[in-house]
C-alpha cells in the first residue's frame, strides 16, 4: 500500500519520541506539509539545542516533558518503538479517535518499494545484514533500516519502486503497524521477551505475527520449523509458509543436509546454495540465520550461486562473534557486544577450536559461575582485565580452574593470548562484562581488540 500523499498534508501529526525514528518521522512529516507537533518525555534542558532549533524553525510545536492539554485534535499520532501504546495520554487519544501509528507503518504507507522484513526473539540484526549483503551482491536497490538503527522513513520516501527496504522489525515497530505488507517475512525464534511492555507471552507472538498480517498468496513467510511456538503462529498466514531447519530434511523449504545448506522447492528439485564449513559465522544459532537468510533471498528471487557466495564472505555483524582474521593458524573472534554472562556463554559454546579467553570490565553486579561451567575443557586459558576481573577469578577458583592470568589493558590482553594460543586455536574477546570501567562502550572496545589484532599481523 503506498498511500496518498496528499491525506498527509495539513493533517495534524503528533510525534511521540525522539529518538532516531521520531525525528525521521518528524521531518518526513513536515517535508510532507502536515502540521506537526512533537511530545518527549525530557526537559527542553536535555534535547539537542540544534534539534530544538530546527523544530520550532520549521512550525514544529514542542511539547517537552508534558502533553499537549487538547488530545484528541490530532488526526494521527506517531509512536517511537520505544513509547508504550499504554501510556495514558495514548489511551485517551486513542478513545477519542486518533490514529495510533508507529514509524514503521507510517513510513510503509507514504513510501516505495518492497519490503524483506525480519523478526524473531534473536539474531535479528544478523539475518538482515546477511539479506542486505545478498541484496546488495545481486545488484538490487538496497536499503538496510528498521530496529538494526536506520528508521524505515528515512529511505522509504526516497526509495524507487523496484527497491528493496530489508527491515528489521521489533515487536515494539509490529505491534502499532495496521497495512504494513512486506512481500517476504521471516521469524526466526520465539522465546520470552519483553514481557515487561507485552505482559504475556501470548501478547508478545502476537506482536511478532503482525508481520504477516496482511500478506496474501502471493507473498512468503520464511519460519523456524524447529521452533513450535514459531509454527504455532504460521498456521494463522495466508502467505507461502517456507520453513527452515538445521535439524531435519524438509519437504520443501532451506535445511542442513549432510555438509551443505540446500533449499528444496515446490516442484522437489534441491539447490545446494553452500557448504556449511565455508561459512565464517560460526555457531548453531549462526548456521540458522543463515538458512533463513538463504531462504528469504532466495524466495524473492535472487540467484542461488549470489546467495551463496554471500554467504560464505559474510564475517558477521560487527562486535558479535566477529571473525577478525587468522594470524599463525589462530582464529580471533571480537564478541565485545558479549556483555553479560549469557551473551558469553552463548560464544564460548559457538567457538569449535580450543579457546584462549579474554574477559572482564563492569560486572554489573554478575556471579559467574556460570561463564566458567561452560568452558567444560572448551577454554584453556582465561586472561582477565578490568575492574571486575577478580570476581571472575574467585568464580574460577570456586570451580576449579586455575590457568588465568591478569593483564592491564587490551594491548597486553592480545599480545598475551598470542603468545599463548597454539596454532588450531581461537582467540575470543567475550567479556562477559560492559565496558565502562575502560571504555565509553562495547563498540570502542571491540574496535581496540581489532586493532591490536592488526597490528599482530605485520
Amino acid at each position: 500500500m503506498n498511500a496518498n500523499l496528499e491525506n498527509i498534508k495539513d493533517k495534524k501529526i503528533l510525534v511521540v519520541g525522539l529518538g532516531k525514528s521520531g525525528i525521521a518521522a518528524c521531518q518526513a512529516m513536515v517535508r510532507l506539509g502536515a502540521e506537526v507537533s512533537v511530545q518527549d518525555s525530557k526537559r527542553e534542558d536535555d534535547v539537542d539545542p540544534q534539534l530544538v532549533t530546527f523544530l520550532k524553525g520549521r512550525g514544529v510545536s514542542c511539547y517537552f516533558d508534558r502533553v499537549p492539554c487538547d488530545i484528541g485534535i490530532y488526526d494521527m499520532m506517531i509512536l517511537s518503538p520505544g513509547v508504550s501504546p499504554e501510556l495514558p495520554f495514548i489511551k485517551e487519544a486513542q478513545e477519542k479517535g486518533v490514529e495510533i501509528i508507529g514509524e514503521l507503518e507510517i513510513a510503509y504507507r507514504i513510501g516505495k518499494g518492497r519490503y524483506a522484513a525480519i523478526t524473531g526473539t534473536n539474531g535479528k540484526t544478523t539475518t538482515t545484514t546477511l539479506v542486505g549483503e545478498i541484496f546488495k551482491a545481486a545488484k538490487r536497490k538496497t536499503y538496510v533500516v528498521g530496529n538494526i538503527g536506520v528508521a524505515v522513513i528515512s529511505a522509504s520516501l526516497d526509495a524507487e519502486e523496484d527497491a528493496w527496504l530489508v527491515t528489521e522489525t521489533s515487536s515494539f515497530q509490529l505491534e502499532t503497524t495496521r497495512y504494513f505488507k512486506p512481500q517476504v517475512s521471516a521469524i526466526l525464534n520465539l522465546s520470552p521477551d519483553h514481557l515487561n511492555r507485552h505482559h504475556t507471552m501470548k501478547a508478545y507472538e502476537e506482536a511478532k505475527a503482525k508481520i504477516f498480517a496482511n500478506q496474501t498468496e502471493g507473498d512468503y513467510l520464511v519460519i523456524n520449523s524447529d521452533d513450535k511456538e514459531c509454527m504455532k503462529l504460521a498456521k494463522s498466514c495466508r502467505a507461502k509458509v517456507v520453513p527452515f531447519s538445521r535439524k531435519q530434511e524438509l519437504s520443501f523449504g532451506a535445511y542442513k543436509a549432510g555438509d551443505s545448506i540446500v533449499i528444496k522447492t515446490e516442484n522437489g528439485d534441491i539447490i545446494e546454495i553452500c557448504k556449511v564449513q565455508d561459512l565464517k559465522i560460526i555457531g548453531e544459532h549462526n548456521l540458522e540465520n543463515a538458512l533463513a537468510a538463504a531462504a528469504v533471498a532466495f524466495f524473492s528471487g535472487v540467484e542461488p550461486a549470489v546467495i551463496g557466495k554471500t554467504l560464505a564472505e559474510f564475517s558477521g555483524v560487527e562486535h558479535r562473534l566477529e571473525y577478525c582474521g587468522t594470524v599463525d593458524g589462530v582464529k580471533y573472534y571480537n564478541d565485545s557486544k558479549g556483555t553479560n554472562i549469557d551473551a558469553a556463554v552463548t560464544a564460548v559454546r559457538a567457538v569449535k577450536e580450543p579457546i584462549v579467553l579474554i574477559a572482564g570490565g563492569d560486572g554489573k553486579g554478575q556471579v559467574f559461575d556460570e561463564l566458567i561451567q561452560s568452558f567444560a575443557g572448551k577454554v584453556k586459558k582465561m586472561i582477565l582485565l578490568g575492574r571486575d576481573a577478580p570476581m571472575i577469578e574467585e568464580a574460577a577458583k570456586r570451580a576449579g580452574f586455575t590457568d588465568y592470568v591478569y593483564c592491564r589493558d587490551m594491548d597486553e590482553c592480545v599480545r598475551t593470548a598470542a603468545e599463548t594460543a597454539e596454532k588450531g586455536d581461537a582467540v575470543l574477546l567475550s567479556p562477559a562484562c560492559a565496558s565502562w570501567d575502560m571504555y565509553a562502550n562495547f563498540e570502542q572496545r571491540g574496535e581496540h581488540f581489532k586493532n591490536c589484532v592488526n597490528r599482530l599481523e605485520r
